[in-house]
């Protein structure tokens, strides 16, 4: 019998940090759970934690190092020792030849503390430049330039348990019930048992959050900063501010005064297109609450004024003196589980350290002192979007990529594909091997993964985790902090011979204690904790300096702020429209986020083929009313196109939008989507102050796409190396979409259509691929009209099937192909031109709404047309009652059931 063991961890997904308890054999990970001791979730878990265990498919892992010797030729397996070596000496030689600016890094958020670290001190103390970048910038850079330009550090101030406190919560660009969906239960629980909490969100989209709010401000993107002047406009008018708070603690007030008296009700109601009355109900709750928390995400950070978003909303907790106390203050939402430890160990170009600023001589010579070296660079280092303009610059010459797919989550993917192809050297360290950057990878270096590595996270409360493997790494994947000090070591002996090395570390406790250190004495001190305290008291808020029995629930409860006159700031950005407005040519604004099941760029959450049951496909939304000036339809394939490139996919109404407003998730890229996906249409530029990249905001145009041949086809089993044998050949098609789907016989699901028939050897080779060439096979041709059908059959039920040039049967197809057998005579009609068998309604596959127990969308449908409530729905289907994800998207569906009609 089967040992089974438990070991506590957190998951991988975003900045909540939840606690996870993993099942396991010493070998395999079994299943997973939520940590009831883990005070970030309680136990709790969303829809994408819940299924770790079903992640991380080793068709899909790098489990070798990989290395190609010429930019034409393919990559072979080779050993560490060759791979570690050849990368050491390219990178000398190009540091000798061009410099150390001429090298950078790019690293990523998923990386444990200890990782970031390692990164830090390779890229700065040995290779000497500040060329370090993560995809942070991506996420949390303004918020970052908000906390420190207004407060004085990077800390958020607040604790989770401020959610059930609140008497007044704002949520600002973020669709928290999905993004982060275990905060969303907290807060939806503290709203039932305070029914007298306000809850405003401020979102263009009428998104699943919008659900539970008393508020919703649908304002034009990209207003944010107009809205929250609007706001201290009328807080003032009013008398709703904390004059005393204000003299006591803050500067720069009168300026901040003048500057909002331009920002009267009329003019911001104009400017961010919501009602007057609506503003001033906004002002009135914030004004009038005891406490009053909010709450941000991308739909303020990703934005070219994204430093003006942040820190005008922290002007009015400062203004109400609603900072450091229960329920009250900024509190930003990280998306990544461990960006919090990036920005704390100095991994954005333009940070050091411990909080420390690369700019700022003083903390560049502290770091030096500590680590023993003579200085460290003066000149700054590249932020990403720049970083990677260099490299298309051929300025970079070698670049490392750590846990990250920029060719997927980059604006202007063309750009970027075209610098990655023309860098001479890209090593790329990765757990998954078939992201969209590993294509260009001359060497790939495989990572250990998520129950395989230990370490350290910071979640967005300052909560420090010890994470502890599981699970050994697959193949040879190694924990990424090795990776880097055995690389390290091996760049030191080329570089500076002559000095001991710095990278003496046998693991990766080692790095922390090294690093804690760097942390004694500044706002986030470390200094105090150690794997064994963490591992004896759990979980611990910073700061927690030597001698600390607890961390530190809540920041400024003093009033006192670590700007150098010990006060906050105000500051007084105008409002500036976004980079790009809209024209007769691109009439609509696109914007961007992301989906319940899915995270970043899908390279670990496309390995579990249960998560595309809720949205299966990249689907472009429009209102009603564009899609009908467009004379377009539900499903349509349509271009959509922007300055920079454009993407053929499909269409649907959606009402929860504006008029003029487009919305597209951010995770597809190139691998399931023809074209370079998402961000193939988003614009690179920047926050002036924090560097990131306005991703929520393009101007875009939409036309229908006239492709009258299409296929749809389904295979079971073997989905990743299916998907990448398979992917290539759909590039002769103009729409292409491959993805995973099915609960427990996953199958890859391709859609494909272009204006003309492609070649017979073309279908050939996929039905090849698909298994589709011999066997039970029941086949169709008609070359005269192009159309040619294959189905697969095994143990009398459908196993795979490929409809090309007539698709009519393709959902009931899917229908049969997932109940797992067939019905009646239905084998007849197999191959028949007919959108259901005869005497079958043909019911189209219905979403998965509640991914954790597998309840369809029909179901909960057909419960609500039965009078059922959201509590019956619950008791009599169990949808709601794991993760509780699909709660809001039910009280919608509950929200627009007909009314009975009394006599």
């Amino acid at each position: 019998m089967t040992s089974h063991h438990v070991t506590a961890s957190t998951c991988c997904y975003c900045g909540v940090g939840c606690g996870v308890l993993i099942e396991h054999d010493g070998a395999r990970i079994l299943g997973v759970s939520g940590d009831p001791e883990h005070p970030a979730n309680y136990g709790r878990l969303c829809s994408k934690g819940s299924t770790l265990h079903l992640t991380g498919d080793l068709d899909a892992r790098a489990l070798y190092p990989e290395l190609r010797l010429g930019k034409s030729l393919a990559r072979s397996r080779t050993d560490w020792d060759s791979a570690l070596d050849h990368a050491a000496t390219v990178f000398a030689e190009t540091i000798r030849q061009h410099g150390p600016d001429s090298v950078a890094f790019y690293i990523s958020g998923q990386l444990l503390t200890e990782d970031y670290y390692a990164f830090n001190k390779l890229a700065r103390a040995v290779v000497g430049t500040h060329n370090i970048d993560s995809n942070s910038r991506l996420c949390m850079s303004s918020a970052v330039v908000g906390y420190k330009r207004s407060l004085g550090s990077d800390a958020p101030p607040c604790s989770y348990s401020d959610i059930e406190q609140s008497d007044c919560l704002l949520i600002a660009g973020s669709n928290m019930a999905y993004a982060h969906p275990v905060l969303f239960r907290r807060l939806e629980e503290a709203k039932a048992r305070r029914p007298q909490m306000k809850i405003i969100v401020v979102d263009p989209r009428r998104t699943e959050t919008c659900e539970l709010a008393d508020l919703h401000l649908a304002l034009q993107p990209g207003s944010d900063v107009a809205l929250f002047h609007g706001i201290l406009h009328v807080l003032l008018q009013e008398g709703w501010i904390d004059r005393h708070f204000i003299d006591a603690h803050t500067e720069g007030f009168a300026a901040l005064e003048r500057h909002v008296h331009d920002y009267p009700p009329a003019r911001v109601s104009e400017l961010c297109q919501i009602s007057r009355d609506d503003l001033l109900t906004c002002a009135r709750w914030i004004g009038q609450s005891p406490s009053f928390l909010s709450l941000w995400c991308m739909g303020l950070n990703q934005s070219s004024a994204g430093s003006a978003k942040n820190s005008a909303l922290i002007n009015l907790h400062l203004a109400t003196g609603q900072i450091g106390k229960a329920g009250a203050g900024p509190f930003s939402l990280t998306g990544q589980p461990n960006a919090m430890g990036g920005r704390e160990t100095g991994s954005l170009s333009n940070l050091l350290p411990g909080h420390r600023d690369a700019a700022n001589p003083e903390h560049r010579a502290e770091v030096a002192a500590y680590w023993g070296i003579e200085q460290l660079p003066s000149t700054a280092g590249l932020p990403a979007i720049e970083l990677f303009d260099a490299l298309h610059a051929g300025r970079i010459k070698a670049l490392w990529i750590a846990c990250t797919n920029p060719a997927q989550s980059l604006p202007n993917q063309r750009r970027v594909h075209e610098a990655l192809a023309a860098c001479p050297f890209v090593v790329v360290q990765e757990a998954f091997r078939h992201t969209e950057t590993c294509e260009h990878a001359d060497l790939l270096l495989p990572a250990a993964s998520w129950g395989e590595k230990e370490g350290t996270v910071t979640n967005s409360e300052r909560r420090v985790s010890h994470v502890r493997p599981a699970v050994p790494a697959p193949g040879q994947a190694r924990a990424d902090w090795s990776i880097t000090c055995d690389f390290a070591r091996r760049l030191e002996k080329r570089l500076h011979p002559e000095r001991p090395s710095l990278f003496d570390f046998s693991s990766a406790e080692a790095l922390f204690e090294e690093y804690k250190s760097l942390t004694r004495g500044r706002d986030l001190d470390l200094s105090g904790l150690s794997y064994a305290r963490l591992d004896e008291l759990g979980p611990q808020q910073w700061p927690f300096p030597p001698g600390a029995d607890q961390g530190t629930t809540r920041l400024y409860t003093d009033g006192r702020f670590p700007h150098d006159s010990g006060r906050a700031r105000f500051h007084a950005d105008p409002y500036l429209a976004p980079q790009e407005p809209c024209t007769p040519d691109y009439p609509l604004i696109l914007n961007s986020g992301r989906l319940r099941d899915q995270w970043h760029g899908m390279s670990r959450t496309s390995t579990a083929s249960r998560l595309f049951g809720h949205v299966e496909a990249a689907t472009l939304s429009l209102h009603p009313e564009d899609l009908q000036r467009r004379q377009l339809q539900d499903g349509d394939l349509i271009t959509l196109s922007s300055r920079r490139g454009s993407l053929i996919l499909p269409v649907q109404a959606d009402d929860a939008l504006r008029p003029g407003q487009a919305w597209l998730p951010m995770h597809w890229g190139k691998r399931f989507l023809k074209g370079l996906g998402s961000n193939a249409l988003t614009l690179p530029a920047v926050d002036p102050l924090s560097r990131q990249p306005e991703l929520k905001h393009a101007s875009v145009e939409v036309s229908k796409a006239e492709l009258p041949w299409r296929l749809v086809a389904l295979v079971e089993g073997e989905v990743q190396s299916r998907l990448q044998a398979l992917r290539p050949l759909f590039e002769a098609f103009a729409y292409a979409s491959l993805v995973p789907t099915g609960r427990e016989r996953p199958a890859l699901l391709i859609r494909a259509a272009s204006a003309e028939p492609p070649a017979s050897e073309l279908l050939e080779r996929i039905d090849q691929l698909l298994q589709l060439s011999s066997g039970p096979i029941l086949a169709y041709d008609d070359p005269s009209r192009s159309i040619s059908k294959r189905v697969r059959l095994d143990d009398g039920r459908i196993s795979g099937f490929r409809l090309a040039g007539e698709t009519l049967a393709g959902q009931w197809l899917r229908s049969v192909w997932q109940a797992g057998r067939l019905a009646g005579d239905q084998q007849r009609w197999l191959l028949a031109p007919l959108s259901a068998p005869p005497g079958n309604a043909g019911a189209a596959p219905s979403k998965v709404l509640c991914n954790c127990l597998n309840v369809s969308e029909a179901k909960v449908r057909a419960g609500i047309a039965n009078g059922l409530d959201l509590a019956d729905l619950k008791q009599a289907l169990g949808c709601g009652t794991s993760c509780g994800s699909c709660v809001p998207e039910i009280k919608r569906l509950l929200a627009t059931r007909p009314v009975a009609q009394t006599l």
